[in-house]
């Protein structure tokens, strides 16, 4: 089925007034969303979280006020390789109100050593503070503590470390012939992969009709979330533990790299996520800021406090996605892909990340670059490189914006030197329905999808709103305009199945959760996932509430607490909803089934009979024989004597799918100014696949979210660096970031193909968008050239010019 959303988007209303009217029209708001089958999967309410961050009441780190806060301020490497010979903190400990300053030795932590446990990976060690050496611009060197966070910038400022100047590396190309950057990686390659070579590949390229030789590369990108990382450590005596308040999207994870470089227990540490303000990938790794000020509130007995500012978000903190793509394709004469042969490079900066490591964009990139498309001969070579740069985390897509990129690019070059239609030529090599469960070259097995479907509809749509004739009326006017098309799969949900396969020491996956009902009938549900901006508080309610028979308003979301609740992995690689709903919905399930054998005994009705509808349990067919649920957890709390066996409103379930395959195609109409080089969009629109959809105005602010970050990457944002390894955008006056005006209204259709790899039938979809878009930009930007040689991302406006003139 084919569901369409309206081109704008639905922001809640900001509430006026009292809170109790504010309460009763959201009420009303989501007792009118309700889904047409009765039922709170499918249903667009308005998302809980949106009350109270619209209006200021949220709680971010930098919200949490502590008595006797100290702020902590880190000096940093002003060079990008160099030999630490010694940090003097003394002018430091002499600014007014600093009351500590640390080098590494002083604080004596371990480092932060991720590993993946196959022989082609090389670690390192990436150290809370430089110790002996500085390895890029920005890495810190000391940190001081103070009254106020003016002192404590003040103190950074007056540590001196003295640095021997060292040979930078800065680009992909030296790198592999440089000086290694640590000892035991040689070339400077953390990890080098040669997958699923084909003996017959080199055969079918040399009589092939049609043979493509290209080199496609991406710039690196900065996640930029509006909220910049930050933390706030306290050690509490009462419970003997040390208690982190962080913007992370990834608690226990943090914990777990916390305990570790401090040699404690996990137990002697907690984890608190609070409102998180965007993530994006950027705070699903451990950083060392973090692990610092945990240290300095374990050793002053204080609580101390950094956050982020622009500069160091700019600067310090993780990147992603700079990478090259040499490539060989072979076509057949009508347009069929028969062989991909793809050496891939990926520059990952100094340091391998905790706990995902350097390894992830050049496994991802490997292992999922065919996509959508039949590929029966594949071989891939696929490098981490290390260079003097801040190091790279994954960012919201992971490799899959860049693959998806060189897949789609290939297309409409193919189409191009066979004089057949782009569209066809996709269509020709995507999985069709008939085709599933497919397994692809690459050993990996597609769930069903709507990969033609989602094109035909795209095109259909462009085709109807009169976009073809445009173009051509335009070309004859001296006007131009081009259509660009991107199909891709994401695949979601990774499993631990899925992810043993990369081989990391911490392999991520499974999922509790654990829900118990109150003596009130109100449900409090716990999940290892940790909302940083996708509306769990909602769509997780919504899940249960459908078991339980219960408005979502009676379901409570916990969430990003270390102590509450079961381990967690967190929140990445679009896994919430299909892993942590899916174990929500299981313990669901089963709270369902202990509250039907209690009514069952009240009611004198046997418990298969039941029904739980609308805040009551009935006998199934007698709607006079019910009680509200409330009724029932009040006795079973209160009157538990009137209850034989256990009585407890409360259980817990895990999940560990194996993963799912989203889909979408993209369409983009663009407009190139000939005389600047400037590039509009004119229509954009996706056609999405996530499954059965959970809640349409979350999938769909995920969507043009997403979308707005593709563009970026398309047209704007680029991370630089100069010959010597210094960072050349340290300030949004030198990083584009698109704003509103640049961003077109997008056009959100949606296809529904259940997975059975999910308890709800959904799929992950929160990378969709930004996986989707640089591919369809960038063929738009050429097709409206009338060239297929602009295959770099970000396509700059000088070198449109550059095949214009």
């Amino acid at each position: 089925m084919a569901r369409e959303a309206a081109a704008g988007s639905e922001a809640p209303e900001a509430a006026a007034g009292s809170e109790a009217r504010e309460a009763a029209a959201g009420s009303e708001a989501r007792e009118a969303a309700l889904s047409v089958d009765g039922r709170w999967i499918g249903a667009a309410l308005p998302r809980k979280e949106d009350p109270r961050l619209l209006q200021g009441r949220g709680r971010f780190v930098d919200d949490i006020a502590l008595p006797g806060t100290l702020h902590a301020a880190f000096a940093r490497s002003p060079v990008a390789a160099g030999t630490l010979r010694s940090v003097d903190l003394t002018s430091a400990l002499a600014v007014p109100g600093v009351v500590a300053a640390f080098a590494a030795a002083d604080l004596g932590l371990a480092g932060l050593r991720a590993v993946l446990e196959r022989p082609e990976f090389h670690p390192s060690t990436m150290p809370i503070l430089a110790e002996d050496a500085v390895r890029h611009v920005a890495e810190p060197v000391a940190v001081v503590v103070a009254e106020d966070a003016y002192a404590a910038e003040d103190g950074a400022e007056a540590v001196i470390a003295d640095i021997e100047p060292g040979e930078a590396v800065s680009s992909l190309r030296r790198a592999l012939d440089a000086a290694p950057l640590h000892d035991g990686v040689a070339g400077n390659v953390f990890v080098d992969l040669t997958m699923f070579d084909d003996p017959e590949l080199d055969t079918i390229v040399g009589a092939a009709p049609l043979v493509l030789e290209e080199t496609f590369t991406s710039g690196r990108l900065a996640a930029l979330p509006m909220e910049g990382r930050a933390c706030l450590a306290e050690w509490s005596d009462r419970d003997d533990q040390l208690v982190v308040h962080v913007s992370t999207q990834v608690p226990h994870q943090v914990r777990t790299a916390i305990a570790t470089s401090l040699g404690l227990p996990e137990s002697r540490v907690r984890v608190v996520a609070p409102d998180v303000g965007g993530g994006f990938g950027l705070k699903c790794v451990a950083g060392r800021e973090e692990i610092a000020v945990a240290a300095l509130a374990h050793r002053l007995r204080r609580p101390v406090k950094w956050v982020e500012d622009r500069q160091e978000n700019l600067t310090a903190a993780f990147h992603a996605r700079e990478q090259e793509y040499d490539i060989r394709a072979a076509f057949d004469a009508d347009g069929r892909i028969l062989a991909v042969d793809a050496d891939i490079r990926c520059d990952v900066g100094a340091y391998s990340v905790f706990p995902f490591t350097s390894g992830v964009e050049p496994l991802m990139a490997a292992t999922e670059l065919p996509g959508p498309y039949k590929l029966r001969h594949y071989r891939v070579r696929s490098r981490a490189v290390a260079t003097n740069k801040a190091p790279t985390a994954p960012y919201r897509g992971v490799s899959r914006p860049q693959i998806t990129f060189v897949m789609e690019r290939l297309m409409d070059k193919a189409a191009a030197r066979l004089g057949l239609d782009p569209a066809e030529v996709r269509r020709r090599n995507l999985i069709s329905k008939d085709e599933f469960p497919y397994t692809g070259v690459t050993g990996i097995t597609y769930d069903p999808g709507s990969y033609r479907e989602s094109l035909d509809l795209a095109t259909e749509r462009l085709r109807a709103e009169g976009w073809y004739d445009l173009r051509a009326a335009a070309r004859d006017e001296g006007r131009l305009v081009g259509i660009g098309l991107s199909c891709f799969s994401e695949r979601t949900a990774y499993g631990t199945p899925a992810f043993m396969q990369r081989r990391m020491a911490m392999t991520p996956g499974y999922d509790v959760s654990h829900i118990r009902m109150d003596p009130s009938g109100t449900v409090f549900v716990t999940t290892g996932t940790a909302s940083h901006g996708q509306g769990h508080e909602t769509t997780f309610a919504q899940i249960v509430a459908d078991q339980l028979g219960l408005h979502p308003d009676d379901v409570r979301i916990r969430q990003g607490d270390t102590d509450v609740g079961g381990y967690g992995w967190g929140t990445f690689a679009s896994r919430s909803i299909v892993v942590g709903g899916g174990a929500a919905r299981r313990a669901a399930v089963q709270l369902a089934e202990r509250i039907r054998r209690a009514a069952g005994q009240l009611l004198e009705a046997d418990p298969a009979d039941l029904v739980l509808a609308d805040g009551a349990v009935a006998v199934r067919g007698v709607p006079a024989a019910s009680m509200p649920i409330a009724e029932v957890a009040r006795i079973a709390h209160f009157q538990s004597y009137r209850l034989d066996g256990d009585h407890l409103l409360e259980a817990s379930a895990a999940y560990d799918p194996p993963g799912t395959f989203s889909n979408a195609t993209h369409a983009v109409v663009v407009e190139l100014d000939p005389g600047t080089g400037q590039a509009r969009i004119l229509r954009y629109i996706v056609v999405e696949d996530c499954g059965v959809i959970i809640n349409p105005l979350v999938v769909d602010g995920q969507v043009r979210g997403g979308v707005a970050q593709g563009i970026a990457a398309a047209l704007y944002e680029q991370v630089r660096y100069d010959e010597s390894g210094q960072p050349v955008t340290g300030t949004l006056m030198d990083y584009l970031v698109p704003t509103a005006t640049e961003i077109p209204p997008i056009e959100v259709l949606h296809l529904e193909t259940p997975s059975s790899h999910s308890e709800t039938g959904s799929k992950g979809m929160g990378e969709g968008g930004t996986i989707g878009a640089p591919a369809a930009v960038v063929n738009a930007v050429n097709d409206a050239a009338g060239t297929q040689v602009l295959d770099t991302i970000p396509v700059r406006p000088e070198q449109i010019l550059g095949v214009l003139t």
